[in-house]
């Protein structure tokens, strides 16, 4: 449940705070989902009240001046309905990698491959740039039963093994390609039609019975 409290600092105005924990089914344990988590609720505030919402050990927590009560409640309110569904909110790549521990290229190949399935495709404008951009983002819940059943250390498994296949596989190709040049080059030079006649076995036997005269 949040929190409301007025606290007073030592030579500071007096300050009204409340604070929202963070259940583990929202943040899937990573401060980096918490940070999402805190920008997410930040873009459905007015600009002037959002950087008023900060984080801190897992939790949201609002603070503003004791003077400032009537925009405090109507933040708070704001804050709270937003963090009514935030649990189902999807998940974005870089918080994917910190939950899982995975790298930006397994993700890549892991999506690419169908074991990591897409939510569908979310489209921003970063601060300062003007083209948008597009990514792949991943549901909550998919997520949390990957983390629960050790996904990720089957499929390193699984590429590891399929990897060290391929290493065989090329391996085996290039001795093969090695040994059919060999006996293709050893092929033309027996039948090589430029090679002097007299190398032929035989040759002078028929020569001396005089058949060429």
């Amino acid at each position: 449940m949040p929190k409301t409290k007025t606290k007073t600092k030592d030579s500071d105005d007096p300050e009204l705070i409340k604070e929202w924990p963070l259940p583990v089914e929202a943040t899937l344990g990573s401060a980096v989902r918490v940070k999402g988590i805190l920008q997410e609720v930040r873009s459905r505030l007015p600009p002037i009240v959002k950087k008023s919402l900060d984080m801190q050990s897992g939790a949201l927590i609002l603070i503003m001046p004791e003077n400032a009560k009537t925009v405090f409640r109507a933040t708070s309110s704001a804050v709270a309905k937003a963090l009514e569904d935030i649990a189902d909110l999807p998940v974005i790549p870089r918080e994917i990698e910190d939950i899982l521990t995975i790298t930006a290229s397994e993700r890549k190949r892991w999506l690419e491959d169908g074991r990591l399935p897409s939510a569908g495709i979310r489209t921003v404008r970063l601060q300062g740039r003007a083209r948008k951009i597009a990514f792949h983002v991943f549901d909550p819940r998919v997520v949390e039963e990957l983390l629960d059943r050790g996904a990720v250390d089957e499929w390193r498994e699984h590429d590891a093994a399929a990897k060290a296949e391929n290493r065989r596989r090329a391996a085996y190709q290039a001795k093969l390609t090695r040994t059919l040049k060999k006996k293709e080059t050893t092929k033309r030079t027996e039948l090589d039609p430029d090679e002097p006649m007299t190398a032929l076995s035989g040759w002078d036997e028929f020569d001396s019975d005089g058949l060429l005269r």
